[in-house]
């Protein structure tokens, strides 16, 4: 369609509530594209995508966040960019985040991180998850409505990654109003399609409150989880600065609950207008997780993250120039028919759902992958277990087949701003 063409996908709002056909138009003219507005080679087919991210030699994670806004700090010019990207990659917004770093930094934090959220840590926190599921629905349940964002998907996850890396239960409601009010128009202006342009990290906020936790620990350790994240080392043994820690415990703050939140939107939204899934859920909480991959693929959280090119490479059939602005998006390898059979239908039991991008793929792929699977999981067995007959409410969202959704307007992330339930709370056991 012609007029896609003139659509500005960065900066115009045409397509926030429904970028899928824009997806699939560009990926029939060609899996990678360049689109007209910004220079950005936008790419939409699955193999496209695996191989682009899988290849951390050519490519650059440093503008993983900040796209073509505000643009690179210096002309790109040349065969070989790398030794520019490498002198000037700091002086770009978020560059302090592991999300932007390439190797060797990028594996020796991905490292610390992992000795962060260890499988028994993780195990200890799914215990935590249960308990505190109970307690997030209690603050609704007699009402027989909730607006889901605001009162589950948002302080659950925000609590469980506070349990996960030990912060103090007193200072909770902290970080719940830090992260859901003064400071969350920050994360959810990451990408955001106005005509700002990022020019700090987000995350700042959180940093002196965490670097206390952090140094507190060191001078005294204790048996608890701080003390741990405090002495957690590099995989070589060495130890980190304080702030080192503290910015991957940020990004984890930040960047895994806000993407979570947009996780859990899609599986309730889908509950509430599917009762045919909603009724075969509750008949066998077994589909969940499959239920679980099948939201991730079908609504990918994140629509897609930024490389640059260091040297000229071609890419399905396609040649790329070194310093190239490239953006995989996650949201359209999801759906393409070369991967996945009628990708614009919702199923289920599909036998590959789990092969989507959502969480990306290669040394970048989102470490807390299991964690978002887990609380999404666990937040659906308990709110089906206490909510009887969930559904959209008409008088927010509009009658089925009319409904009216507001997404969150950016061009990174996909998910709803807010979701109106109604229900009935189901009886005692």
């Amino acid at each position: 369609m012609r007029e896609f063409d003139d659509i500005d996908f960065f900066r115009g709002n045409e397509l926030v509530a429904d970028p899928y056909p824009y997806f699939d138009h560009l990926r029939q003219k060609c899996p990678v594209q360049q689109e007209t507005n910004h220079d950005v080679v936008m790419v939409t087919g699955y193999e496209e995508a695996v191989s682009v991210y899988t290849n951390t030699t050519t490519f650059s994670s440093c503008n993983a966040v900040t796209g073509p806004f505000p643009g690179f700090p210096v002309a790109l010019e040349g065969d070989d960019v790398s030794d520019l990207i490498d002198a000037h990659r700091d002086e770009l917004p978020f560059s302090d985040q592991i999300t932007v770093m390439d190797n060797p930094m990028h594996k020796a934090h991905r490292g610390l991180l992992m000795r962060l959220i260890t499988p028994k840590r993780l195990r200890e926190n799914e215990d935590f998850m249960w308990r505190h599921a109970d307690r997030q629905i209690d603050e609704f349940i007699e009402r027989g409505e909730c607006e889901f964002i605001r009162d589950f998907a948002g302080p659950f996850t925000l609590y469980v990654i506070a349990d996960l890396l030990g912060v103090p239960e007193e200072d909770h409601e902290w970080f719940r109003h830090e992260l859901q009010g003064g400071h969350r128009k920050d994360t959810q202006g990451l990408g955001s399609t106005g005509k700002g342009s990022l020019s700090h990290s987000p995350l700042e906020f959180l940093y002196d409150r965490l670097t206390a936790y952090v140094e507190d620990r060191r001078r005294e350790p204790r048996q608890d989880v701080l003390t741990g994240l405090a002495t957690a080392t590099f995989p070589d043994g060495s130890m980190p600065e304080a702030i080192d820690v503290v910015r991957v415990a940020a990004n984890l703050f930040s960047a895994g609950q806000e993407t979570t939140v947009r996780l859990l939107g899609t599986a309730l939204q889908t509950i509430g207008e599917r009762t045919d899934i909603q009724q075969r859920l509750r008949d066998d909480n077994e589909l969940i997780p499959g239920f679980v991959e099948e939201c991730l693929r079908f609504e990918s959280p994140v629509k897609g993250d930024f490389r640059l090119s260091r040297t000229p490479v071609t890419v399905g059939g396609v040649d790329i120039a070194a310093g190239t602005c490239v953006m995989v998006l996650n949201g359209a390898a999801g759906r393409d028919p070369r991967r996945f059979d009628e990708p614009n239908e919702f199923r289920m039991d599909r036998a590959n759902a789990k092969e989507h991008l959502a969480f990306g793929r290669g040394p970048h792929a989102c470490p807390g992958g299991p964690l978002a699977r887990a609380e999404t999981r666990i937040s659906i067995a308990k709110l089906l277990e206490r909510m009887e007959d969930i559904r959209i409410s008409e008088s927010a969202h509009g009658p089925e087949g009319a409904r009216r959704y507001d997404y969150v307007p950016t061009y990174i992330l996909r998910g709803l701003m807010r979701l109106n339930l109604e229900f009935t709370p189901a009886a005692p056991n």
